[in-house]
């Protein structure tokens, strides 16, 4: 007998075999629901309604630190990962040659507590040198108004951060009340072309790759998690999960890399996949999931969220995930 679960992720190359159900899990019969992952973190956060979900890395971290017993129960598969370099924007009437002009400005930002923006403000702290009480942060949706904070905060000491509820960071951003953003998702004012608005870097890709030569980073963006009740009453969920995510990604990354067909559409492209793999994981398993090869990712990022005030306390990464998903199963 089987297990029904209900799964909601979004749409990706390296989980379309379970989609589709060419991968199944062991003793699991999951119905997958594919979803924008803005509507999956946001009815999970506010309902719970589906067994297993998508969900933001720093909120996970953020609800693991606040909660002896979290009401869900993460396991190692990082859906999305993006270097965020490219998230800075902003407008030339600023004064803003390189990032070190960040100083005494005044930067947007959907959410404090965004995955994103932990990532990149641990940059700015860390790399760029850049403290982060020496900007004035303001806090609004990226493109319409009413976004609010997701987690609640304890700020760092001198750190400002300001709520405009009925304003937009676009809308800051064209009129120059902000001099810059930082947000995952582009602001319509760049995307339509406005020649004030650009980004910080001219060369996003490239400083990002030299973020990761210095510092080994690789951000995870989100996380997988059950309900916390489906886990205890199945602790052998979580493994058999990981392992049939661990097989869909390897699926999808032999057909990236197949070179008598197009999977992928554009040209060149096994020979650029090859290129980029080889660049950030050598000769490691591409697209890691457990934890051995995501420490160092992992344990910076929680080092960027209780500095920054969203996690209550510093967690280590194995706080994230229980024993059964960690453990290696050697045969």
């Amino acid at each position: 007998m089987t297990l029904p679960l209900t799964m909601a992720i979004s749409d990706y190359a390296h989980t379309s075999d379970l989609v589709t159900g060419k991968v199944r899990p062991v003793g699991i019969d999951l119905n997958i629901l594919s979803y924008p992952f803005e509507k999956v973190g946001l009815r999970f956060a506010m309902t719970r309604e589906f067994d297993v979900a998508e969900y933001s890395f720093a909120g996970y971290c953020a609800h693991v630190a606040a909660s002896e017993r979290p009401d869900m129960v993460a396991f190692p598969v990082f859906p999305s990962r993006v270097f965020r370099q490219s998230a800075f924007y902003l407008n030339t009437d600023a004064g803003i040659v390189d990032v070190s002009d960040l100083r005494g400005k005044r930067i947007g930002l959907p959410q404090w507590s965004q995955t994103a923006t932990v990532y990149a403000k641990g940059y700015l702290q860390h790399q760029a040198r850049v403290p982060l009480a020496s900007i004035d942060w303001v806090q609004a949706g990226v493109n319409a108004p009413g976004r609010k904070e997701g987690v609640a905060l304890d700020l760092p000491e001198g750190v400002r951060v300001t709520s405009e509820p009925g304003r937009s960071l676009s809308e800051m951003l064209q009129t120059g009340e902000i001099d810059a953003a930082i947000s995952a998702r582009p602001p319509n004012c760049f995307l339509a072309g406005n020649p004030k608005i650009r980004r910080l870097f001219a060369n996003p890709q490239a400083a990002e790759e030299a973020y990761f030569r210095e510092t080994g980073i690789f951000p995870i963006m989100h996380i997988m998690v059950v309900r916390r009740d489906i886990y205890e009453a199945n602790r052998w969920v979580l493994r058999n999960l990981l392992e049939a995510f661990e097989t869909a990604k390897r699926n999808a990354l032999a057909a990236m890399a197949e070179i008598t067909t197009s999977y992928i559409p554009i040209p060149w492209g096994p020979d650029e996949v090859a290129r980029l793999q080889s660049l950030v994981f050598g000769d490691s398993e591409p697209w890691p999931y457990g934890l051995a090869q995501n420490r160092t990712t992992i344990d910076a990022f929680l080092g960027y969220c209780h500095e920054q005030g969203v996690t209550a306390r510093r967690l280590v990464p194995e706080d994230l995930f229980p024993p059964e998903c960690l453990a290696e199963v050697i045969v």
